[in-house]
Order: C-alpha cells, then sequence, then structure tokens
C-alpha cells in the first residue's frame, strides 16, 4: 500500500509538448538509441543519502525538511523510509538506487549493533527488491560522517580505527552481495588531510594500499562478480584528499597493483572542485580503461565548494555521455543522482521534480551524444588531425625503433620544417552545437 507521501505513483513520459511537471519530457526508457533502449543506456538510480537521509541542513542552519521517517534514530522510522524510498523509486522508473549504511541504519551503541540495524534493514531491501523489480547498482560504508572517523578510515594514525572501518567495509560488502548490486564504491571523504604537520604521508598511503587490496582480496574470496570502484574528489570535507582526480587515482592503483582490479565511478561536481570538466575526467578514465561508473549532479559555478545540484546544462551532460558512448557505454555502472534538492526546497513533489528534471536532461544529452557519433564528423576530424601517424616513419618513431640521433639524421635528410596546422576548435565547437 501506498503511505501517501509522494503525490503521484507513477511518472510517465509524455513527450516535449507536455506541461505536466510531473511527467517526462524527454526520458521515454523504450526509445531505441544507437540499437539499445534508452533506459538500458542511462541505468539511471537514485541515492538513499541525498533523498532520503540528509534533513535540508547547511553549516549556517539545521534541518529545513518535515519528514515522516524523522528522528532518524530508531529502526521503526528506518523501516518506515524503506517504505517510501521505494515508492520514490517505483514512481520514477529508475531500475537502481544506491546507498551508505550510515544512510539506512541509526546508529548502534557498538559495531555489533550497527551491523545488526543493517542486516535488518537488508533483508526489508530484499523484499522491496523482490517485489518492484528494482535493482542495487551500488552499495558503499559511509567512513567519513561520525566522529571516530574525523582523521581518515583506512589512513587514521589509530590502527583500532583502521580495524573498525576494515570491519564496517565487510559488513557493507555482505549486504552489497546480498543485495545483487553490480558494484561495490569506496568514496574517501576523510582519506587526506588538515595539515602536514601531522602527516606522514607515506604511511597514510600505505595504510590505504592495503585497505584496498583487502577488499579486492575479499572481493574475489565471496564470489563478488561485480566491480569495485573508488570514487575521486579532491577536497571537502578534508582539505586534501588523496583520490584527487582519475589521474592521481591511477597513480595510487598501478603503485599498489590493483590497475586492473579496480575502476572509477566519477562524479561531475567533484571533477569541477579538481578544476576539471566532467568531460576531462571521463575521457582520462575511459583512456586508461578505468571508467566504471558515473554520479551525475552539478556544482554551483559561483560557489567553492561540492553543491550537488540536480544537472540541468544539456551540452555538460552531451559531452560526458560521447566519451561515454565512445567507451563502449556504461557497462556494469550506471547514472546515479548523487544530488539533492535545494533546503527551500520542502515539499515531497521536489524529489520528483529534481529526478524528473534530471533525467530528461539526461536523455537529451545522450540522444545528442548518440547523433553527434553517428553524425561522424568529429571522428573524421580527430582522424585527420593524426592521420600523420600513420606513416611508417611515424610509427617507427613512436614504436622506439629510432633513436634521438637517427631522428636528426631523418630531420635533415628530408629538410623537416613543419608549419603550424589549425586545430579548428571554433568548428568543432559549432559541429557540437548543431546537435546540443
Amino acid at each position: 500500500m501506498s503511505t501517501g507521501f509522494f503525490p503521484v505513483d507513477k511518472i510517465k513520459y509524455e513527450g516535449p509538448d507536455s506541461t505536466n511537471p510531473l511527467a517526462f519530457r524527454h526520458y521515454n526508457p523504450d526509445e531505441i538509441v544507437m540499437g539499445k533502449r534508452m533506459e538500458d543506456h542511462l541505468r539511471f538510480a537514485a541515492a538513499y543519502w541525498h533523498s532520503f537521509a540528509w534533513e535540508g541542513g547547511d553549516p549556517f542552519g539545521g534541518r529545513t525538511f518535515d519528514r515522516p521517517w524523522y528522528p532518524q534514530d530508531n529502526m521503526e522510522l528506518a523501516k518506515k523510509k524503506v517504505d517510501i524510498a521505494f515508492e520514490m523509486f517505483t514512481a520514477l522508473g529508475v531500475p537502481y538506487y544506491c546507498f551508505h549504511d550510515a544512510d539506512v541504519r541509526p546508529e548502534g551503541k557498538n559495531f555489533a549493533e550497527n551491523t545488526a540495524n543493517l542486516n535488518a534493514i537488508v533483508d526489508l531491501f530484499e523484499q522491496k527488491q523482490a517485489e518492484t523489480g528494482i535493482k542495487l547498482l551500488w552499495g558503499t560504508a559511509n567512513l567519513f560522517s561520525q566522529a571516530r572517523f574525523m582523521s581518515g578510515a583506512s589512513t587514521n594514525p589509530d590502527p583500532d580505527v583502521f580495524a573498525y572501518s576494515a570491519a564496517t567495509i565487510k559488513t557493507c560488502m555482505d549486504a552489497t552481495m546480498r543485495l545483487g548490486g553490480e558494484n561495490y564504491v569506496l568514496w574517501g571523504g576523510r582519506e587526506g588531510y588538515e595539515t602536514l604537520l601531522n602527516t606522514d604521508l607515506s604511511k597514510e598511503d600505505a595504510q590505504m594500499g592495503r585497505m584496498l587490496n583487502m577488499v579486492v582480496e575479499y572481493k574475489h574470496k565471496i564470489g563478488f562478480k561485480g566491480e569495485i570502484l573508488v570514487e575521486p574528489k579532491p577536497q571537502e570535507p578534508s582539505k586534501h584528499q588523496y583520490d584527487y582526480d582519475a589521474a592521481t587515482v591511477y597513480g595510487f592503483l598501478k603503485r599498489h597493483g590493483l590497475e586492473n582490479e579496480v575502476k572509477l565511478n566519477l562524479e561531475q561536481g567533484h571533477a569541477i572542485l579538481a578544476g576539471h570538466s566532467f568531460e576531462h575526467e571521463i575521457a582520462t578514465a575511459a583512456s586508461l580503461g578505468i571508467l566504471g561508473s558515473i554520479d551525475m549532479n552539478r556544482n554551483d559555478y559561483q560557489s567553492g565548494w561540492d553543491t550537488d545540484q540536480f544537472p540541468n546544462n544539456v551540452p555538460e551532460v552531451a559531452l560526458a555521455y560521447y566519451h561515454i558512448l565512445k567507451d563502449g557505454g556504461l557497462k556494469t555502472g550506471g547514472t546515479n543522482f548523487d544530488a539533492k534538492i535545494r533546503r527551500q526546497s520542502t515539499d515531497p513533489a521536489d524529489l520528483l521534480h529534481g529526478h524528473i528534471g534530471g533525467m530528461d536532461i539526461c536523455a537529451r544529452g545522450l540522444k545528442a551524444a548518440a547523433a553527434i557519433i553517428e553524425d561522424g564528423t568529429l571522428d573524421k576530424e580527430l582522424a585527420d588531425r593524426y592521420a600523420g601517424w600513420n606513416d611508417e616513419k611515424a610509427q617507427k618513431m613512436l614504436k622506439g625503433e629510432y633513436t634521438l640521433e637517427d631522428i636528426q639524421k631523418y630531420v635533415e635528410a628530408e629538410d623537416i620544417n613543419p608549419a603550424p596546422k589549425s586545430g579548428k576548435q571554433e568548428y568543432l565547437e559549432n559541429v557540437v552545437n548543431r546537435f546540443v
């Protein structure tokens, strides 16, 4: 039975001319894009933490929302939250959801009670998944909110916190396995430092590497078939976080022998904080073979922190999906809305409006990205720009068959004197703008 929290039971696709605020205008799950259903391309997921655990507070004020599962400190209300969460997932028609342990269960008096609380909620999740067909995209552990993690989880100077963190990760991996999760994510919000005056960088790197290796070892021990994903972010809450961006994480993975075991969950807002664009982070991960999944949101460009707003910029989203499609699409990954409504958006319908708008923007971006690829102009221009490297001598240089001395002789003998060639940036931007 419906709890009556939301004003509708199902959001339907009504087409681009619809003015119904509780209908999709562009997201049609059955529309075929590049030979595949739109739903299967986008693989949408709703985030439990922003939609149901966040209470609308900010650094200058407390909660602004009034929800029937508050206060979030007992199991009975946590179970009510499960009912309402799955009503939203069902209304939106998202095939997946994601959660941290602390999003779904109240904090217990010790580790054992936390685990018991989590497992009781996982029992309910199993029932809801069976009833609705909604699946778990990924699970994760919150190792950053509780005070015990203020100096980090795996990187903590106290080995007891390391042990508590490892045990918590195990319980969350077990829950993810039980629920058929397709990935497991690690985000190290406190894995970094506030000051180098009390930080041993080499020790913390070694500790973090050992923890991630244990995660991978346990994945194989229990037969988990999903991907292990690390989520980069440069700062906030830590002054400097070790998983700064895609390239930094890849260096960490190589250093600890994990580059073939772990991929990335990339977030638009985190890319912006790192001084990059979302497309840069996606293209970088794809080029390194570690693109796993994405968290879709946006930042306010006038604010210097992670505002986690729902996406509303079609060109940005189109370029993100362009690189995803060029990489073969989201495989076990998906498009998770790591986004929250504003603290002034206090009505239950606002939760639906945020997701509806985000899903429509992603649908438009996906279709634009597919059209750009099908048009072929960007591919042709890219191939033409690098065509010189197909030459036999160029290939020998690339393969190490020529020394510096050999190349000097070649340049002198052939009187090589290259002229600048246009990068055609404005033309290429105009090509993209034809589709967005």
